[in-house]
């Protein structure tokens, strides 16, 4: 993906809308939010990634002469609109929550304001690149969680929705926790660890299982880890594994070694090779189990006692297979007339969780003397937070009683990273270093609300005055 190339990458109507908005309402500002709806496999929260992409398509956006000339074609817009697109550069200022911060469903994580031409066609290309490494490293989140310490391994290239998808996902499992990928265009494009060990086609290949793990230890001397279950992981796979970690031994040879297991009830297989090779004298032999895992599976063959130490999970980590798609939407809050007034607006909805905040705004979490997170506040941008802050749930069916919070200390989390082409904040992009601050953030969370199944609900809260605002406007529509 060459965040240069992504200017197509949208809906029609995006395009459209902005050819009239150039005919109709040239000098007019929008304030467009990204929020998230309804959270994957009824977590809590979401594990923020796909900033540092998103807002580097936003600053590179450009159009191509032949991507001019097939909105030409199509017959819809305006010679004064395509001469715009021309020279296109971006005016707008884009506001970001850091990436791999957990957030939660209603807040602000991406606010963007500058003119409704520009803004407006960022939509459709923004939500793909958010939404989706999104899902993924909160996916991963949850699978490394169950994991419980041991290491988790990516290797969902061959099942992802395409090569991007693949590449991408792979960044974002990472941001979530796990340890390395076997994608090699992913682990060169960001510097992510690489790591794999055999397909049954390789035993397969040699006349005996022996002989192809002896041939395997001849060309990866020092990182020899075998697939043992091509044939029978306790009569065959492992007793062949040991004889080559005693040929390596007696070679005195210094190897990394362990086997992996493909197939079969884990629980039961790594549970007597375990036992196998430490009465071998392997104990340093590292056991990896891989097919079809999820947090699911993980946890409940952890809590029967399997003896794993890592673990390569990929289709159902790469997809998302269990909650497949993420609610990431961007709405319009407020707009900036020519004469500089600030006008909110409101999306007014049938259904309650539906209705919008109006307004720009800024989200706070807050913190006990202890340095633990205990709330998150969506407030209005100018305002000030006291030492005394009256507030009600964010949620639009909770009951809206007035909360009054006292004895915190108030993190923004929202903050400018880019004004037109000029970066105000230069963007992370170590993944290590996202993970790690991601890693930081989670755990200042409560245990409770990072509970895999039936988490508790962490309090967010708008403020009084911005409630105020929403009220008042839902009574003029």
């Amino acid at each position: 993906m060459n965040p240069e190339k992504l200017a197509l990458l949208t809906d029609l109507y995006e395009f459209t809308m902005a050819n009239a908005f150039y005919q109709e309402l040239p000098k007019e500002e929008g304030v467009f939010d990204i929020f998230f709806r309804n959270l994957p496999d009824n977590g809590s929260f979401v594990v923020l990634a796909g900033v540092k992409q998103a807002v580097e398509a936003v600053e590179k956006f450009h159009l191509s002469a032949s991507e001019l000339d097939y909105l030409r074609e199509l017959d819809l817009f305006s010679e004064e609109f395509l001469a715009y697109l021309v020279d296109f550069q971006n005016q707008c200022e884009v506001w970001t929550i850091e990436e791999g911060t957990p957030v939660f469903s209603g807040e602000s994580v991406v606010t963007v304001q500058g003119p409704l031409i520009q803004a407006q066609l960022y939509e459709t290309m923004l939500l793909n690149l958010i939404n989706h490494q999104t899902l993924i490293a909160s996916k991963a989140r949850r699978i490394v969680a169950s994991a419980k310490g041991r290491a988790v391994m990516e290797f969902g290239a061959r099942r992802a929705q395409g090569p991007d998808a693949s590449i991408y996902g792979a960044r974002a499992t990472i941001i979530g926790g796990a340890k390395l990928t076997s994608n090699l265009l992913a682990g060169k494009k960001f510097n992510i660890p690489v790591a794999g060990t055999m397909a049954h086609s390789w035993i397969e290949s040699f006349p005996t299982e022996l002989a192809a793990f002896e041939a395997w230890a001849r060309q990866n001397p020092h990182n020899c880890s075998l697939l043992v279950d091509t044939y029978d992981v306790l009569n065959s796979g492992i007793p062949n594994a040991i004889k080559v970690f005693e040929q390596l031994k007696t070679e005195g040879v210094d190897a990394n070694i362990g086997i992996r297991i493909d197939s079969g009830d884990v629980t039961e297989l790594t549970k007597k090779a375990r036992k196998m090779l430490d009465q071998a004298g392997f104990t340093e032999a590292k056991i990896t189990i891989s097919n079809a895992l999820d947090e699911y599976i993980i946890e409940s063959i952890l809590d029967e006692g399997a003896q794993v130490d890592n673990f390569g999970v990929g289709e159902k980590m790469i997809t998302s297979s269990t909650s497949p798609v993420l609610s990431g939407v961007y709405k319009l809050c407020a707009v900036k007339h020519e004469d500089g007034q600030v006008e909110p607006k409101i999306k007014v909805s049938a259904s309650k969780t539906k209705v919008t905040l109006p307004g720009i705004k800024q989200v706070y979490r807050l913190y006990n003397t202890s340095g633990q997170a205990f709330a998150d506040v969506i407030a209005l941008r100018d305002e000030k937070l006291g030492h005394s802050l009256s507030v009600v749930k964010a949620d639009p069916l909770a009951t809206k009683k007035e909360h009054v919070l006292q004895d915190f200390i108030a993190k923004p989390l929202l903050r400018p990273v880019l004004r037109g082409t000029k970066r105000v904040e230069e963007l992370e992009g170590d993944v290590f270093k996202i993970q790690a601050n991601s890693q930081a953030a989670l755990k200042e969370l409560p245990a409770e609300t990072k509970r895999l199944m039936n988490p508790a609900i962490f309090p967010v809260y708008v403020t009084s005055k911005l409630n105020t605002l929403q009220k008042e406007m839902l009574a003029k529509h």
